[in-house]
């Protein structure tokens, strides 16, 4: 049994990260013959694409997907810690398993993600859920076939989970979701250590991938027929610093435009790393996306400095306009946290005051999470829930009325949509303009994975809706 250690998990050194490639012995390639499975994903972009590797793995092994959680013969669940939301439904899901394996003793259940990582969880599944069969964490997948077999063979729960800086795996398969867009990793863990943010012990240091073995695979999806990539990374515009090259992310992103991959999109920035040469790079290049995630967390200098986001009020705002003057039509989104310990009625109003100078095109607002074994979760935090919802729902109702009035602004103009799936609206497919708008088209199923001409005829908040040109 290998469970997380915080105190581990928190260490940075300068030892080289080991790269290696993605094996499996040939005996367990038949070990799921006859069976299927369930993956239930959690969280961020990089978790969506960590599951896109489980599942590739699962089928090497014989395995077939299965939709139903109530049938299949494993269930996994890809865990998210950013969050006490995201934690309390993991724990929700764990309990209809339970009562699963009352009824079918024989399915196989575990948990991965970074959930797995923290040490706190762990100990409490091991007190208190003990039927589940194994748990790993970020930094193994690669090993999962190996952990999977042992776990199918004990009665007791097979435990692996490394609390380490990291490596980086190449080769990985993956079992992608869409046949028209794909998630490219960069780089995985961070070192900035904001005080609320659990990342950092759960993902390890920051690491880059190698530039040629990224281009390589940004070719190769090309090649499959794939019209957009997303590179990611907990802080994607750090990539390359730990490699002590003279080549950062805006090289990086001007090299995989060269590939000609039609769409190239990136998440997520942090204001600190956000270089006047990046900005000129996206600006330049026609298939680099105008959209930016620009996380804010809060307008108050006095916050962000408990925060550790080591930049300003000031020089957040001075980044948003270059950005804005730089790059023709882009739309930038951000990230807000409201109710961190010690926020004011003053430091909220400056929140505030930083929304209504950017207009956003849209936010992800959210209450303060206290997450063990961060900086945060110590300090003291004093303001009632009630004025903590209050100023959520202030928030949201101006976050909401710029987003509407981003969107009006396309009422009526042609725009070019990647047509990547069917909507939910009746006789539609949907997609996504270069500026990230969600749009409904009404347009045939033989349309899709095409990026067409799309005339905007009605906008809503959150979503658009139009007819091919």
């Amino acid at each position: 049994m290998l469970k997380p250690h915080l105190e581990q998990a928190r260490k940075r050194t300068r030892s080289l990260v080991k790269i290696e490639d993605f094996k499996m012995r040939d005996e367990l390639k038949t070990l799921g013959i006859g069976k299927t499975y369930f993956v239930k994903t959690y969280g961020c972009q990089m978790n969506v694409h960590d599951s896109e590797n489980i599942k590739a793995i699962l089928e090497m092994m014989g395995f077939r997907e299965n939709e139903d959680m109530m049938s299949a013969d494993l269930i996994l669940l890809n865990t998210c810690a950013i969050r006490e939301n995201a934690h309390n439904k993991v724990f929700g899901m764990i309990g209809r398993i339970k009562h699963l394996k009352e009824e079918r003793p024989n399915v196989i259940a575990g948990i991965c993600g970074c959930m797995a990582q923290e040490e706190v969880v762990v100990n409490e599944i091991l007190d208190k859920f003990s039927f589940l069969n194994f748990i790993f964490g970020t930094h193994n997948i690669h090993e999962f076939p190996e952990i999977l077999a042992e776990a199918m063979h004990k009665n007791s729960t097979e435990v692996k989970v490394y609390s380490f800086e990291g490596n980086i795996i190449e080769k990985m398969p993956a079992k992608r979701d869409n046949k028209y867009k794909a998630f490219v990793n960069i780089m995985y863990g961070c070192d900035k250590f904001c005080t609320y943010c659990i990342v950092p012990y759960t993902r390890g240091k920051q690491r880059s991938r190698r530039f040629e073995d990224i281009i390589e695979e940004v070719k190769s999806l090309k090649e499959n027929g794939y019209k957009e990539v997303t590179l990611l990374g907990q802080n994607v515009n750090a990539y390359g610093k730990d490699l002590n090259l003279e080549f950062d992310m805006s090289d990086l992103l001007e090299s995989v435009a060269k590939t000609g991959i039609e769409r190239i999109r990136f998440v997520t920035s942090h204001p600190w790393d956000f270089t006047d040469k990046m900005i000129d790079v996206i600006g330049k290049y026609p298939n680099i996306m105008p959209y930016i995630h620009l996380p804010l967390q809060s307008g108050s200098d006095r916050i962000l400095k408990l925060m550790g986001r080591r930049y300003t009020k000031e020089s957040y705002l001075e980044l948003f306009n270059k950005i804005k003057k730089t790059i023709p039509n882009v739309s930038i989104t951000t990230d807000i946290i409201v109710g961190f310990p010690g926020e004011s009625e003053e430091d909220f109003l400056s929140t505030l005051d930083v929304v209504n100078k950017c207009k956003y095109d849209s936010a992800f607002t959210f209450i303060f999470s206290p997450r063990e074994g961060t900086p945060a979760a110590k300090m003291k935090d004093d303001t009632p829930l009630e004025v903590k919802e209050k100023r959520l729902y202030e928030l949201n109702d101006l976050v909401n009325k710029y987003a509407l009035e981003a969107n009006k602004k396309y009422l009526n103009k042609t725009v070019k949509v990647l047509l990547d799936e069917v909507s939910d609206k009746e006789g539609c497919l949907a997609g996504y303009t270069e500026s990230m708008k969600l749009v409904n088209v009404k347009a045939p199923k033989e349309m899709l994975g095409q990026i067409v001409d799309v005339k905007i005829v009605d906008v809503r908040t959150w979503s658009m809706n139009g007819e091919i040109a």
